[in-house]
């Protein structure tokens, strides 16, 4: 070789070193909340008796989505009953819900900013790049470091691995909103907060639910591997069947698996198709109280 290896990996070690020593008080203050939250998320799914459950997400599923995803929901869910995965399947629900909220919250104001700015578009674009490309597996080692074993290191990995789409996706939505829209709002007088939550956003919102739909599969794909550093649920039947060799087991829940990410997966398709209407109407709504105003 023509030159020394770059020592890229003893610089991480050292930096992962330097922030666990450093930060200790700050990432104790994150397993605390994340704990909090999915514990909790998951303790009150399981205290509601599982046929009341399943009726309620049944009717939310045939209310959203039409008859055919609610007799699904029926039919699937009562399956994970009778294979006794269901406390399992309700502590992946609470963990996928806790992470792609948390992501939400992060990437939301995230993707509003690459659109209003170039610069910052430019600047996150390859870290969103990176956060995507990079093996899943990866992710696993700092959150040990820094949460040790257990659920809220899968949920850390989780959310990082699951946010690119939602930031990507109400960027790319809030930049495709037409430029005559832009232009009628600004001529009506409205401000910069008005033309963007009450013009650009509602009109991004059915690209937004595709981000929102894209980032719940990626968090239930990540249930499995969360499952390697001792996260509870689903992933944890599916990685007992590979490592005790029991097939049937694995089976069992990958199939929960499946049945959770379809059900998730029609209901926020759905949701994305009826705001597009409902988006249309608040911005036409905006419109006409303006040119009242303007009447007046």
């Amino acid at each position: 070789m023509f030159f020394d290896k770059l020592p890229i990996g003893f610089y991480v070690e050292k930096a992962i070193d330097w922030m666990t020593d450093n930060f200790a008080g700050f990432f104790t203050g994150i397993k605390n909340g994340l704990e909090w939250m999915i514990e909790g998320g998951s303790d009150l799914l399981i205290s509601i008796p599982p046929l009341v459950l399943i009726v309620l997400i049944a009717f939310l599923a045939w209310w959203v989505a039409g008859n055919g995803t609610g007799i699904f929901s029926l039919i699937g869910l009562l399956l994970i009953l009778n294979l006794g995965l269901w406390g399992n399947t309700m502590k992946t629900l609470a963990l996928v819900i806790s992470a792609t909220l948390i992501a939400l919250i992060i990437g939301l104001p995230l993707g509003i900013l690459m659109a209003k700015s170039n610069n910052a578009n430019k600047i996150i674009r390859p870290i969103l790049d990176f956060m995507q490309t990079m093996p899943a597996f990866v992710y696993l080692i700092p959150a040990v470091y820094f949460f040790d074993l257990g659920t809220v290191p899968g949920a850390v990995a989780t959310i990082i691995f699951a946010m690119p789409p939602i930031v990507r996706l109400t960027s790319l939505g809030i930049r495709q909103v037409p430029a005559d829209v832009v232009e009628a709002a600004r001529s009506f007088g409205a401000t910069p907060s008005q033309l963007l939550f009450k013009v650009q956003v509602p009109l991004a919102v059915p690209t937004i639910m595709a981000g929102l739909n894209q980032t719940i599969m990626l968090s239930l794909s990540m249930v499995v591997i969360s499952a390697m550093i001792g996260a509870d649920g689903l992933g944890k039947t599916v990685y007992e069947g590979i490592t005790q060799m029991n097939i049937g087991k694995g089976f069992e829940g990958g199939l929960a698996v499946v049945i959770m990410a379809m059900l998730l997966d029609r209901i926020t398709q759905r949701l994305g198709t009826a705001q597009k209407n409902s988006g249309k109407a608040f911005v036409n709504n905006f419109f006409n109280k303006r040119s009242e105003n303007r009447t007046v």
